[in-house]
């Protein structure tokens, strides 16, 4: 169970803090510094790399949470509150990436490597939406999965 608990955590941890990253640090620099050609092809090869790390997160993490639910706390109909909570939003979360990877992720590939620097904007700003709404998402799993377990969150 402890090696189910570190994959969890760990590929959480790379999946929000990489949102978190990619929103907060790297988009306002980005935007600060670059033409927006280059940083449409900048946005192109990171989310490339970055979403291969999500695809992991996206398969683990579940997989993960419903190996540690059922082996901790049986059925689902006995799982505490937070579990369902952090549940219904990963499910949400793994939707949003899903949309976001075969939607607007495939337009930005295709509009950059042609060149069509207008429609890898648009593109961009469906994801750059997409990915705040799972940042938020994200945020809140993390806030309920620390303070849950603990009684610290009351609903």
């Amino acid at each position: 169970m402890s090696i189910a608990n570190l994959l969890h955590v760990l590929f959480a941890v790379i999946w929000v803090g990489g949102m978190f990253f990619a929103w907060v640090i790297l988009r306002p620099v980005a935007v600060a510094t670059l033409e927006p050609p280059e940083r449409l092809m900048l946005w192109r090869r990171v989310l490339a790399k970055f979403f291969v790390w999500v695809w992991k997160a996206a398969i683990i993490v579940p997989f993960s949470g419903y190996w540690l639910a059922f082996t901790m706390s049986g059925r689902m109909a006995q799982w505490p509150l937070h579990i369902h909570l952090m549940h219904g939003l990963g499910l949400v979360m793994v939707l949003l990436f899903l949309l976001v990877f075969f939607l607007p992720f495939r337009r930005l590939r295709a509009a950059v490597d042609a060149r069509d620097w207008a429609t890898g904007a648009e593109a961009l700003g469906a994801i750059r939406r997409l990915v705040g709404i799972n940042l938020v998402l994200g945020l809140v799993v993390v806030a309920i999965a620390s303070g849950g377990r603990f009684g610290l969150l009351s609903f």
